[in-house]
């Protein structure tokens, strides 16, 4: 627990990531949603008016870093807080100087790092003073806040989600550290751009990760003279990866993605986990992948193995909450469980059709025995008349006409003989025949 002072000198040594964390929003990289010209949070921390907030995002993407660039802005005392290394003890004197500092006219703002890492009661201590003004809360996290704080301190805190850093961003943020004087510019450093996107790539987002790793690299690369020249095989040693042709903004990355649903739909598991492993081991956002996977299973899967989709969601969630390396064997089972599912493009077919449909007559009016009565009114005109319901008859199947009169027979989903579907063209004969023998007679 520190109490920051605006005349504290910025340290000349020390890790890289340290000595270039910016203290304007000016030099701060990325987050353009939450910082750009007229956004909602640049206005609050530029006009000195931050209310309690969390910042939640992956690591290395700049919640700390903001936190201290409002620490340099704002006219209030400032307290850092840790919640790894501080327990109640600790929040009660803050408490206490926060509430003494209120009755002299002067606020706090209070910022607690990892704020997940409290538990309940600890962050219950925060609420009353939160509740009455004492104090303004910045938390920081890299879990969902929705699980990780409590209802009642949340609901008084604004959350700001912080997003990843994208690729061309971390190579921006290498080339200044390479250039800057407080970076690594008192060296004559030959880097080229191609080798700053191979670090940034496997930085995967992460602001610190990426310059620590440059810092490496810059320590263990060969001198030229008075010339520290990067190569890709040192590069290749302190990342643990092969340069690998990849660019997750390029061509090869919708070649690769869509060589893996490609051989997905064919069935070809072989390849399917092989263009998988291609992609993770280029530094590939897993979570990327896995939204691809939860498309693909209602794209060329569908109903021919419903469970397809509900495997591909909770590997999504399992990427979420593991990340690389851990979360690869659960995309690996993913991919696999959809190569050799049964395949059916039904369902991507009827959304189709029915959207050409919706988008010629976007004037059919729902017919009234299919509206709500809410009104009487609504009554007098008809709303609801004709309605059957459809549990007041033995089958549970009516013979209403559920679409608008100029579409009535039309018919959008067209199940095939793969997998699951095969009971599904059953079970649709079965409803088409009982409609076509209860016509006018399904009286309950």
């Amino acid at each position: 627990m520190s109490q920051q002072s605006l005349f504290d000198n910025r340290p000349t040594h020390g890790p890289l990531a340290s000595r270039l964390r910016p203290d304007t929003l000016e030099g701060y990289v990325g987050q353009e949603h939450l910082l750009g010209e007229g956004k909602v949070l640049r206005k609050l921390i530029e006009q000195d008016k931050v209310s309690s907030m969390i910042f939640w995002g992956p690591p290395g993407v700049g919640k700390t870093t903001l936190a201290r660039i409002i620490a340099g802005k704002t006219r209030a005392r400032f307290v850092d807080f840790s919640a790894v290394t501080s327990g109640i003890k600790e929040i009660k004197e803050v408490m206490a100087q926060a509430e003494k500092s209120r009755l002299m006219g002067e606020r706090t703002i209070l910022f607690v790092d990892e704020i997940h890492r409290f538990n309940k009661a600890q962050q219950d201590a925060f609420l009353p003073y939160v509740e009455k003004g004492s104090l303004t809360l910045i938390g920081a996290t890299t879990e969902n806040p929705s699980f990780e704080v409590n209802s009642a301190l949340l609901s008084r805190c604004k959350v700001f989600v912080l997003q990843a850093l994208g690729t061309q961003q971390l190579a921006g943020l290498l080339r200044s550290a390479v250039t800057s004087e407080k970076g690594l510019g008192n060296q004559d450093i030959r880097v080229e751009d191609s080798q700053l996107n191979m670090i940034a790539a496997f930085a995967n987002g992460d602001a610190r990760v990426a310059l620590s790793t440059l810092e490496m690299i810059v320590l263990n690369s060969p001198l030229e003279g008075e010339t520290t020249v990067v190569t890709d095989g040192i590069i290749e040693q302190c990342t643990g990866k092969k340069s690998l042709l990849y660019d997750k903004t390029g061509e090869e990355h919708y070649n690769l993605i869509s060589a893996l649903h490609k051989s997905m739909r064919n069935s070809d598991v072989q390849a399917s986990v092989y263009w998988l492993a291609r992609m993770l081991e280029a530094g590939e956002n897993p979570l990327y992948v896995a939204r691809r996977a939860v498309r693909f299973a209602s794209e060329d899967v569908g109903l021919a193995d419903s469970q397809a989709l509900a495997i591909s969601i909770a590997a999504y969630q399992a990427c979420h909450f593991l990340g690389m390396p851990e979360c690869n064997v659960h995309l690996s089972h993913a991919v696999i469980y959809l190569a050799l599912a049964p395949k059916s493009n039904a369902a991507d077919n009827a959304y189709a059709a029915a959207k050409a449909d919706a988008q010629d007559m976007l004037a059919q009016p729902v017919p009234l025995h299919l509206r709500n009565a809410v009104t009487g009114l609504m009554k007098e005109l008809d709303y609801g008349k004709g309605y059957k319901y459809a549990h007041d008859h033995a089958d549970a199947i009516t013979d209403m006409n559920c679409l608008p009169d100029e579409l009535k027979g039309r018919e959008y989903y067209t199940p095939t003989a793969q997998g699951r579907e095969a009971r599904i063209i059953e079970r649709m004969r079965e409803i088409q025949t009982w409609r076509q023998s209860h016509i006018g007679k399904d009286e309950p």
